[in-house]
């Protein structure tokens, strides 16, 4: 245990954000550089190294945070990076983009503020790119057998640097112009910067993965010959089909999906364009949906200049304490407010769209609205608490529904889908098509980083055992496993 008396001895104190007049006037990451690391080693010595850590059944990769803590405590970087890789490819983006179910689970939680978790394991891997311990590992040997990944989010990346590293040839394709996924064009650079993923992605080149960007698998290469060309294939392509709302102005110009709206964002602070073509500067903006794509629309509209930023949700505020029917060790369903709600807007729940008005040019001006409540277990409209705010710009986030089914991709393998309209799976993670395999949101349906990770790990011994026989890869969940939720 790294100090007996730490959970006793410190509060919980996380990172330093920079002021909001400051960081809403660029897309740099919002926390202070450097603030972390002075006060890492108290917040790590909090964790009581349970007998049982909660936190490895909150985690999905079943990190081995009491080890790394202790290490941290210590101030061995070089060990706790260690540990740290051990059940995490990418902890760099985990520790900035992750909810953190693991300090859900924390057993201090119970009664105490929770150790830092994400804020030790970010600090561990920066210090460990900054001292030189992340290091290419390319295989002894190659074993002559190929694969083809599908996707480069989390789910596709962390896939391919576990078989790269088992010795097999791993070409990794990308229907975007750079590599990264929704980590590269759905995450505004103020939560993570993308100099994380091209320093991830050298290092797997280093290692012998090959990139083939601008590629889309059912579009520009028939899956059918994709398949006789590698000896197994990946698909990590992700829950990328929107859910939409179906309303009366949806048609109207300015009413944009969350991933038709952020990714231009990104490709400003790419170098691709000098000014987005859809920008929020000057105009009211209405966000619908209440989660983390949400928020990541109203950080972008902030730093666009948006006159004034709405975000809507349907379901009632949550609370701010565990309710009763949510206890530790599960993930709460809590109010949040994350560094783009610090920065100005306001928050509407308990309310549904009706339809949308435009001008006569059918521009988007007003979105009509009704409070609704829940009547017999179903939410319903509230007579008379129809009203209408303004809307110039209107970005729909309001989760995705399952894999891309108009590229042919799913067609083309002649996959078949489970209840829910995700890519069927068995206990290997591979489909109905022998050799091939799904890992991440287009197996399980949209869900976190963590869940990602795990996923591509999982699926990457699959595709070991079917190549080799045997497998030494680690397979961190099975892929009937769920949350710790209520």
């Amino acid at each position: 245990m790294a100090d007996p008396k730490g959970f006793l001895n410190h509060g919980r104190e996380v990172a330093k954000t920079r002021p909001v007049g400051e960081r809403v006037q660029d897309w740099n990451e919002v926390y202070v550089p450097g603030s972390l690391l002075p006060i890492i080693s108290k917040q790590a010595s909090r964790c009581m190294d349970c007998g049982i850590p909660f936190c490895h059944n909150g985690c999905p990769l079943g990190n081995l945070i009491p080890e790394w803590n202790d290490y941290a405590y210590r101030e061995d970087w070089s060990a706790a990076q260690e540990r740290l890789h051990a059940t995490n490819n990418f902890p760099e983006f985990t520790g900035r983009l992750c909810p953190a179910p693991c300090e859900a689970a924390c057993v201090l939680g119970i009664n105490q503020p929770a150790v830092t978790i994400k804020n030790v394991e970010v600090s561990i891997i920066d210090k460990a790119w900054e001292t030189g311990d992340v290091a290419p590992q390319a295989p002894e040997r190659l074993s002559g057998k190929t694969v083809a990944v599908i996707g480069s989010g989390p789910a596709g990346l962390a896939a391919a640097q576990q078989l790269t590293r088992a010795g097999h040839t791993v070409a990794v394709y990308e229907r975007a112009d750079r590599i990264g996924g929704l980590l590269r064009y759905g995450i505004p650079e103020f939560k993570m910067e993308k100099r994380h993923i091209n320093r991830r992605i050298e290092q797997m080149r280093a290692e012998g993965t090959k990139f083939r960007t601008g590629v889309e698998i059912g579009r520009d290469i028939d899956a059918a010959k994709l398949r006789k060309r590698y000896d197994a294939v990946v698909i990590a392509a992700g829950a990328t089909t929107a859910r939409d709302l179906p309303v009366p102005g949806r048609e109207l110009k300015g009413v944009y999906q969350a991933m038709e709206y952020l990714p231009l964002a990104n490709k400003v602070q790419e170098g691709d364009y000098v000014t987005t073509p859809v920008s929020a500067e000057g105009k009211h903006v209405v966000v619908i949906g209440g989660g983390d794509t949400g928020a990541d629309c109203v950080g972008t509209a902030h730093r666009q200049g948006a006159a004034s930023v709405t975000q809507l949700e349907i379901m009632p505020r949550p609370g701010e304490e565990r309710a009763p029917g949510q206890p530790w060790p599960t993930f709460p369903m809590l109010y949040k407010v994350t560094s783009a709600h610090e920065e100005g807007g306001e928050r509407v729940y308990s309310v549904s769209t009706t339809h949308f008005e435009g001008d006569e040019d059918g521009n988007v001006q007003f979105l009509h609205l009704v409070e609704v409540e829940f009547v017999d277990g179903r939410l319903t409209p509230k007579p008379g608490t129809e009203r209408r705010i303004p809307a110039q710009l209107v970005t729909l986030a309001m989760g995705f529904t399952g894999t891309d089914r108009e590229n042919g991709l799913v067609d083309q393998f002649g996959l078949d889908l489970d209840a829910r309209g995700n890519v069927a799976r068995d206990g290997d993670f591979q489909t109905n098509v022998p050799g091939v395999f799904v890992a991440g949101d287009a197996g399980r349906g949209q869900s976190l980083i963590v869940w990602a990770i795990a996923e591509g790990r999982s699926a990457a011994r699959g595709v070991d055992r079917f190549l080799t026989g045997a497998s030494d890869l680690p397979s961190p969940i099975r892929p009937t496993d769920r949350s710790l939720t209520v």
